[in-house]
């Protein structure tokens, strides 16, 4: 299948397969919400650390600022004896401040190391009015939480501090996780998909090796059952083999009618060249002073007359299927009925062979004629029964009897002409219909055959009248044409 080139103008996402274009936005979605997941947990887990932080520095200052009374004693062993509590406590480092803000006392867990430690000037930036409050470590080192309220008893400030390096490290430690475990579960989740994209759109492929196919030139592919009916590939290989399905009928129908049209243009040229050349050899004859005697003049213009008359015939059957070709609406209908029609042909056939004996029946032969009204184009309908009462009379032989039904069947309105001749092979009765065709070529067009139109013309005028000519034959078994026509309700007549 030719391939559409990138446009100049086109994104370099726009120039990739599908299947890439799929995978590349999912891994990217993918990759969104994982880093959204991450970053939502670190600040979720950061918070708490430092909110349960906060709420023990906030609870062990308002203790230590009235565990004593008077200035604190000597702290200086305490350290060792506390510091393991501390850490329990979640306030490793408690500093009481004098009045001018020196550092009287100080109390720290015994894994702190003082050069960690904040410094003076950074305790005198912690306000003493229980407000949590950043530190930054001696040197740069991990940050501190801090937080002072004044002694009771005695005047000074007691500042509480806990260093933030043990939560930061498990919130890195967290993000740590979080970005080795996110990229191994990427790389994971790509790989399936790739995998499961792949197989997903192998339909797809299937579809496009198909439509190769057909643009080479096989129009009889269709789409296999790719996927349930439900589905949209389902749904999508069903709309393309209807699709297919039309356009191969579209170029069978083409075929045809070029084949049709190509039968059509050479059995017209044929018909009109045999009355023309019989017009031009008999003008010819005359003007070489070959026709000497007024008889031999009179029987050149007889010969010219009845060729005259042939193509004038010809060209009327066909703009007769001109006419019903291109618009077979255009009918004058006004209501009848078929009786009238059968009673008319019954004369037509005794007026062309007054030996044959005619029977006026019901549909099939069975009982009287019936009533069968229409609403038709009167003048086009006899122009059918025209047609089968000349075929009739000119493929059977003189005296065959001929039998004309009329009535209702099967809620439609019948006419039959049905006689006893010979009849037609499956063959024959298959193309009887057709254009220009005559079951026997070699007879003689002067005993009134024509020129292979006029069941042509029946069966279009009855199909433009939404009805139909069907013929019923075999061979040594006679032949039918019968005219059916949907009913009128209203507006039958009641001629016999």
């Amino acid at each position: 299948m030719t391939r559409t080139a990138p446009r100049p103008g086109a994104r370099p996402l726009q120039r990739l397969s599908l299947r890439v274009r799929l995978l590349v936005i999912t891994t990217a979605l993918l990759l969104t919400g994982l880093s959204l997941i991450s970053a939502l947990l670190s600040e979720h887990l950061e918070r708490y650390q430092l909110d349960r932080i906060d709420d023990t520095l906030i609870s062990f200052t308002e203790l230590a600022s009235h565990a004593s009374r008077t200035p604190p004693p000597e702290l200086e062993t305490a350290g060792e004896l506390f510091g393991p509590a501390l850490d329990l406590l979640g306030a490793p480092y408690l500093a009481y401040l004098d009045a001018e803000g020196d550092i009287t006392r100080e109390l720290r867990s015994s894994g702190l190391e003082s050069a960690t430690l904040p410094t003076l000037d950074d305790l005198h930036a912690v306000p003493a009015d229980g407000e949590i409050v950043d530190l930054p470590g001696a040197g740069g080192s991990t940050r501190w939480h801090a937080v002072a309220r004044p002694a009771v008893g005695w005047d000074g400030t007691v500042v509480a501090a806990a260093p933030l390096a043990e939560s930061d490290a498990t919130v890195d430690a967290l993000r740590r996780s979080s970005v080795l475990s996110g990229a191994a579960l990427l790389v994971l989740l790509t790989a399936v998909g790739w995998l499961a994209l792949g197989r997903g759109l192998r339909p797809l492929r299937q579809i496009e090796h198909t439509a190769a196919a057909i643009a080479g030139g096989d129009l009889t592919r269709r789409v296999p059952d790719l996927a349930p009916p439900g589905t949209e590939i389902g749904h999508l290989a069903g709309s393309l083999n209807t699709m297919l399905g039309q356009l191969e009928q579209a170029f069978a129908d083409r075929a045809a009618s070029e084949t049709r049209m190509r039968d059509f243009v050479w059995d017209v040229s044929h018909e009109l060249r045999t009355p023309l050349f019989g017009i031009k050899g008999s003008t010819e004859l005359y003007q070489m002073g070959a026709l000497p005697e007024r008889t031999d003049v009179d029987e050149a213009m007889r010969r010219i007359n009845r060729e005259a008359t042939r193509l004038a015939a010809l060209t009327e059957d066909l703009l007769v299927l001109a006419q019903l070709d291109e618009a077979p609406e255009q009918l004058d209908r006004t209501p009848m009925d078929l009786r009238t029609l059968a009673s008319d042909g019954r004369l037509d056939i005794r007026a062309l062979d007054p030996t044959r004996p005619v029977e006026l029946t019901g549909p099939e032969g069975h009982g009287p004629p019936g009533p069968a009204p229409v609403r038709a184009d009167e003048a086009r309908l006899r122009q059918i029964v025209t047609n089968l009462v000349g075929n009739a009379a000119a493929h059977t032989p003189a005296g065959t009897p001929v039998r004309i039904g009329v009535g209702t069947a099967g809620g439609r309105a019948v006419l039959e002409i049905a006689d006893q001749g010979p009849g037609m092979s499956a063959e024959q009765a298959t193309r009887a219909f057709d254009r220009f065709y005559r079951a026997d070529r070699s007879r003689n067009r002067e005993g009134g055959a024509g020129a292979g139109l006029g069941l042509a013309i029946a069966r279009s005028i009855a199909r433009a009248h939404d009805g139909d000519v069907e013929l019923i034959t075999g061979l040594g078994e006679g032949a039918c044409f019968r005219l059916t026509l949907p009913l009128s309700a209203v507006g039958a007549t009641d001629a016999p």
